[in-house]
């Protein structure tokens, strides 16, 4: 609505002073009595015509803005700032050598020297502007990385929306700072809560939710959706490593390929999964404990079996006992980012 209203303030704008060129050119003196007989005058039809070619181009000037997209217009920008910066910094050096080294220059030289420094200058805007405008726009990029943030950054990585966990993790006070949500974080969960797979639908819609929670007024975190997409770089995992060196943040995921590219680029990653480990009652070797058995296992004579946690239990010798309570005798743990495994032998069946 301000767009519009703006759009024909513009126009009308333009109508008007196209009717008031004819009357200025008519009294160059800026007589009021002059230019009110030159509207009577035959210049009335003069002042129409100078409406309607105002109005015109100010229609024109709307039609060609419509198709400056802001792709283009982030292209191009750089360049015409060069461009412009450069004339105006000719134009003041010219009035400046003219101001100091010349009481009454003539207005030959006054015009060769303006033109000469502009023409140096121009070019040089030029020049910078269509050769090093990459330059120009990372310039504009370190100017805005360098403003002032607040410390204890999070990048939220979609598999943390996903998993849930990170909302009553916040709720307790352990997780602080601000949380990052970069908006193609969003869009990458709102194309799994439209997928045509019920189960992706599901988690897609879990992720908004736990995201619609976590900015809850109530929530002990600061939840800030940015726009910033590093356009250099096609996968997500890649724009939030870039994210996170722009940013000087932490990313917390539960993917363990993130984790690990992360961690090449010396970037700081908090893993929900290694926190669930290392909350979960250690087990020891020669420990014994009762597991079911629910399924085969991959190799000979094995059988698998689930704690309450979701912890893995393979069990030699356990193949047999699928569907039974066992007690097993802890052999081993071993412990990733990715989750924990408990191996075990058999020891007897409980039921």
């Amino acid at each position: 609505m301000t767009n519009n209203i703006i759009r024909v303030i513009f126009v009308l704008s333009c109508i008007l002073m196209g009717g008031l060129w004819p009357v200025t050119l008519a009294s160059p003196d800026g007589d009021a009595g002059a230019a009110e007989d030159a509207v009577t005058a035959p210049i009335l039809p003069w002042v129409l015509f100078g409406g309607a070619a105002g109005g015109g181009a100010g229609l024109f000037v709307l039609l060609v803005l419509r198709f400056v997209t802001q792709d283009l217009f982030e292209r191009i920008a750089p360049g015409l700032i060069s461009i412009v910066i450069g004339l105006l910094v000719g134009y003041a050096l010219a009035e400046y050598v003219l101001l100091v080294f010349w009481e009454d220059p003539s207005t030959t030289v006054s015009l060769n020297l303006k033109t000469t420094l502009m023409l140096i200058f121009g070019f040089a805007g030029i020049s910078l502007g269509l050769n090093r405008a990459s330059s120009f726009e990372s310039l504009v990029k370190a100017v805005h990385g360098g403003a002032v943030r607040p410390a204890n950054l999070k990048l939220v990585d979609t598999s943390v929306l996903i998993d849930g966990r990170i909302a009553e993790v916040c709720s307790t006070g352990f997780v602080d700072g601000t949380l990052i949500i970069p908006r193609f974080i969003i869009k990458e969960l709102q194309n799994i809560a439209d997928s045509a797979d019920a189960l992706r639908r599901v988690r897609g819609r879990r992720g908004l939710d736990i995201l619609k929670a976590l900015q809850d007024s109530e929530s002990k975190v600061i939840v800030e959706v940015v726009e910033d997409d590093p356009e250099q770089v096609k996968e997500v995992d890649g724009k939030l490593v870039e994210l996170a060196r722009q940013y000087n943040a932490k990313i917390l995921t539960n993917d363990l390929n993130l984790n690990k590219v992360a961690q090449i680029d010396n970037i700081g990653v908090l893993n929900l999964n290694d926190l669930a480990n290392a909350l979960k009652p250690a087990v020891l070797p020669d420990e014994q404990m009762h597991v079911k058995i629910v399924k085969e296992g991959k190799e000979a004579l094995q059988g698998v079996g689930y704690l309450d946690d979701g912890t893995m239990v393979v069990v030699d010798g356990g193949r047999e006992y699928v569907g039974k309570q066992v007690a097993v005798l802890v052999t081993s743990v071993l412990q990733t980012s990715a989750g924990r495994m408990i191996f075990s032998k058999m020891q007897s069946v409980v039921t």
